[in-house]
């Protein structure tokens, strides 16, 4: 069996759009992970930029699963003394709600530069409305269980 290395500059480009509304937003993150590092294709490469494109609409109305809807929290230190700060999330929903699902995607991939570069073509927007329909982005349905 013979391995192939691909080229970022010969990868296909592709881009996809997911409905944050019809999506459990753990799951959904996942799988939005996964298309920008390029690991749902054959022709994955660690050490290349070959992934998707993706666009996540509809991000204010982002489904939870059990109670945490209303219990989840966003945590961080400002490096201060007794900087701890936290967020609940209907606050982070109705002030900034691209971050949700923006944050739940960047803890999922990798923390170097080329996941830098990987998050770069996640775009989140919280309605229904985004400037890339001149890119044709080919909707990702929801699987139904």
């Amino acid at each position: 069996m013979k391995s192939t290395h691909v080229r970022a500059a010969d990868a296909q480009e592709r881009w996809l759009l997911y409905d944050a509304s019809e999506h459990t937003l753990g799951r959904m993150a996942t799988k939005i992970a996964m298309h920008l590092m390029g690991k749902d294709r054959p022709t994955y490469t660690p050490s290349e930029l070959t992934g998707a494109h993706v666009v996540v609409i509809n991000a204010a109305k982002a489904k939870f699963t059990g109670t945490k809807g209303e219990t989840k929290t966003y945590a961080h230190y400002t490096r201060y003394p007794g900087g701890y700060k936290s967020v609940a999330i209907a606050d982070v929903r109705q002030d900034r709600a691209g971050d949700i699902v923006w944050l739940a995607v960047r803890r999922m991939l990798p923390k170097t530069k080329l996941g830098h570069d990987m998050l770069r073509r996640l775009k989140v927007y919280p309605g229904t409305e985004h400037p890339h329909t001149a890119q044709q982005p080919v909707k990702v349905e929801a699987k139904k269980s």
